[in-house]
């Protein structure tokens, strides 16, 4: 889950950049970057940290150019930090930056045929830098010293070739413009937006519509699975199908946790898609205990509120905010190790003590993961003077890793993983614990969009729709798990 935006402007486009990177801050919190071309030159800069840490008033001042692509990091392959802060770069062929969101499922492979097959060089553990050269062969073999927008699309074909996984891509072509894409099953959000100045018309890619609200871009539509759109300088406006068409299969997670809910995708409002799964988990309480004794509805602050929001007025309760959020603690979810998730939480929240009191409460929550914060929630809420806490979740369990992108790699990190519902709600601690139920959750979503049949679903339900190989993900197991990168993090 990394945020990307990419701007082919009239004028200097580096504020607007940072902007939008800032709005996309909630994808990514472990490095940034932006790249703009001046002429025939590159600029580049990025780091570790949160975008406002990243740039200066002197990085932005050379960030000259009115086209480039911006990035905001969270890392699910590779290690943290700056080492690999996006875009990454490569000068042959014509000179290219590109940044990634998402995740490649035959990196080991592709890694090898790079080497071996391309004869290029991986200088680190990212899959970005991989897919980017991989771009830059698929280019390479085009063998034109001037390409065409035929040629950058049939190089964009051959990514999707050899490439599997969940990515959407936003890249500069030097001399040609910005290009995006991605992958054929559209797993990870992108969209197109434009606006008209008086110069003539702007054009803008990013993971969300959010960007473009703060921007002043109108949303024109999603890029379309396997799609490749060429914005070039001159603003002329290019796009292709690239990839035989595969099942439509949108990662359903993002209108659970990661998108904002003032995002539209796959033109589905993210914040109406949660009023829905608010209102289907209320039905399910409503069928399991009718005569339950709850007193208030609390969400966990901030994703949970809208469904929360939904569910208490369907069930004729009132909402709360029984928690105080510390605006400026990371979202805990992503974390870079359990031991800082830990610690975070008692940070981040603050129970109201007056809302708990002698009360039975139902705390909502997005979803449930590794569980720790659950369960120190739950405790908090109990210290606050609760007589009964229960428990709901917007989402179904989390079962399965996530290999598209999102940070559940280690099915033994997963609470729900090989557990039963009733198992969950004693180790979390809750006098009762609902699951919103997969049927519904993604029949919340497909509500806003009836073209929409298919999703990915897979941390819930296990199924991956790139199919995967059980041994990648004991691999993904052994590399990506918490107490693996708490080795990396002691080593270096």
């Amino acid at each position: 889950m990394c945020g990307i935006i990419g701007i082919v402007g009239k004028t200097e486009v580096a504020a607007a950049l940072y902007d939008g990177l800032t709005v996309l801050q909630h994808r990514g919190q472990d490095a940034a970057g932006i790249a703009t071309v001046d002429g025939n030159r590159l600029r580049l800069h990025k780091g570790a940290g949160l975008v406002r840490d990243v740039f200066q008033r002197e990085d932005m001042l050379k960030l000259s150019g009115r086209l480039g692509i911006g990035h905001c990091r969270y890392p699910t392959a590779g290690a943290e930090g700056s080492a690999e802060a996006q875009p990454f770069y490569v000068n042959s062929p014509y000179g290219i930056a590109l940044a990634h969101n998402g995740n490649l499922i035959n990196t080991e492979t592709l890694r090898r045929e790079v080497f071996e097959d391309d004869r290029r060089h991986i200088n680190t553990d990212s899959d970005s830098e991989i897919l980017l050269n991989v771009f830059a062969h698929e280019l390479q073999i085009q063998d034109r010293l001037t390409l065409s927008p035929d040629h950058i699309f049939k190089a964009v074909a051959g990514v999707h070739r050899r490439c599997v996984g969940g990515y959407a891509i936003v890249a500069l072509l030097l001399g040609y413009g910005v290009l995006a894409f991605r992958d054929p099953h559209g797993i990870r959000p992108l969209v197109l937006g434009e606006r008209d100045t008086p110069a003539g018309k702007e054009y803008a890619v990013a993971s969300e519509s959010v960007a473009f609200d703060i921007l002043g871009f109108r949303l024109v539509r999603d890029i379309a699975p396997g799609e490749a759109v060429l914005i070039s300088l001159d603003g002329a406006l290019h796009h292709r199908a690239c990839a035989e068409p595969r099942v439509h299969a949108p990662c359903i997670f993002e209108y659970v946790y990661l998108a904002r809910p003032d995002s539209m995708i796959e033109d589905v409002s993210v914040y109406k898609a949660r009023l829905r799964m608010g209102e289907r988990l209320a039905a399910k309480i409503r069928r399991l205990r009718p005569d339950h004794d709850i007193d208030a509805v609390i969400p966990i602050p901030d994703t949970s509120r809208t469904a929360a929001s939904s569910l208490a007025a369907v069930l004729g309760l009132p909402m709360r905010e029984g928690f105080v959020k510390n605006r400026y603690i990371g979202r805990t979810f992503i974390m870079p190790g359990q031991d800082e998730r830990v610690k975070s939480v008692r940070r981040k929240l603050n129970a109201i003590e007056l809302e708990f009191r002698r009360k039975n409460v139902l705390l909502v929550d997005d979803s449930i993961v590794r569980g720790t914060t659950s369960k120190q929630i739950i405790q908090m809420a109990r210290d606050a003077g609760a007589k009964k806490v229960y428990f709901a979740s917007a989402a179904p369990p989390v079962r399965f890793p996530n290999v598209y992108g999102i940070d559940m790699p280690a099915a033994n990190e997963l609470i729900a993983h090989g557990r039963s519902e009733d198992e969950v709600q004693r180790l979390i601690g809750a006098d009762w614990l609902v699951y919103q139920d997969l049927a519904d959750l993604i029949g919340a979503v497909a509500e806003g969009n009836e073209a929409l049949s298919h999703f990915d679903t897979s941390c819930f339900s296990g199924e991956y729709v790139t199919g995967v190989e059980p041994t990648y993900l004991r691999e993904l197991e052994f590399h990506r798990s918490d107490d693996a990168k708490n080795r990396r993090r002691q080593a270096s």
